[in-house]
């Protein structure tokens, strides 16, 4: 479980984040949705430590992530916006070399990343260096990456920007099943149709702040709104345009 109480951050006289709290429970996907530029990533990078907030507390289960920082590390998989692969490395030694980094020793790195690279069908890139890869290749890659050391909290910052149909079929369905084993799911988009596919709770946030919060049913009854995206308009009080 992930909870977020207060969050804050600038960067000189932005505001980037102005208080966002929220809490993503297990067995469910939470999804950050908002416009570009609404604080959605800067949110994900302080939660899974790679910036220091000016205010508020992070909770990773049991854990202080700001106390603790190494600690909420190890109870993360972070699929970050930057994908971040060693161009050099294949897909299996960017696997390996990050379940090295979390201590694993070597059968069980072994034995898990053979797991996570069928489950995922990368067999046929798990020996080709990462340089050259598609875009839905260095999805699969960091997504394995991010799994091998079977943390209980996943989040992921536009995990299917760029791919393709298929490819994005396919993540939506392991993302699911991520969930029905009982993981916390985080992810941020703002894709409308994205977060109404996957989504069991939605954060909307914008200019920095949750402007509402709930199941798209909710989300709909609250705003009295037809329709998702008629929903979000509403709720972050703007017209046209601001989705990407």
């Amino acid at each position: 479980m992930i909870e977020i109480r207060g969050l804050r951050r600038a960067f000189g006289a932005v505001q980037a984040v102005d208080g966002v709290s929220f809490a993503a429970a297990d067995a469910r996907i939470t999804g950050l949705l908002g416009p570009n530029g609404a604080g959605k990533t800067t949110t994900l990078r302080m939660l899974y430590t790679l910036l220091k907030p000016d205010a508020g507390s992070i909770r990773i289960d049991d854990v202080d992530a700001l106390a603790d920082p190494v600690g909420a590390r190890q109870r993360l998989g972070v699929l970050p916006d930057a994908r971040g692969l060693y161009k050099r490395f294949t897909a299996r030694e960017n696997i390996e070399y990050f379940g090295r980094l979390q201590g694993l020793d070597r059968e069980t790195l072994r034995r898990r990343a053979d797991a996570l690279i069928e489950r995922l069908d990368m067999r046929d890139i798990e020996h080709r260096r990462a340089e050259g890869f598609s875009q839905g290749q260095r999805v699969k890659t960091a997504i394995a990456r991010a799994l091998v050391h079977e943390p209980r909290n996943i989040v992921l910052d536009e995990p299917t920007n760029g791919l393709d149909v298929m490819a994005t079929r396919s993540l939506r369905h392991y993302l699911r099943a991520l969930r029905d084993e009982g993981r916390c799911v985080v992810l941020s988009s703002h894709i409308m149709q994205e977060v109404a596919a996957l989504c069991d709770h939605i954060v909307v946030i914008a200019h920095g702040r949750v402007v509402a919060s709930g199941s798209a049913e909710e989300l709909l009854q609250t705003t009295g709104a037809s329709s998702l995206e008629d929903a979000f308009v509403t709720a972050i009080g703007s017209g046209e345009g601001l989705l990407a």
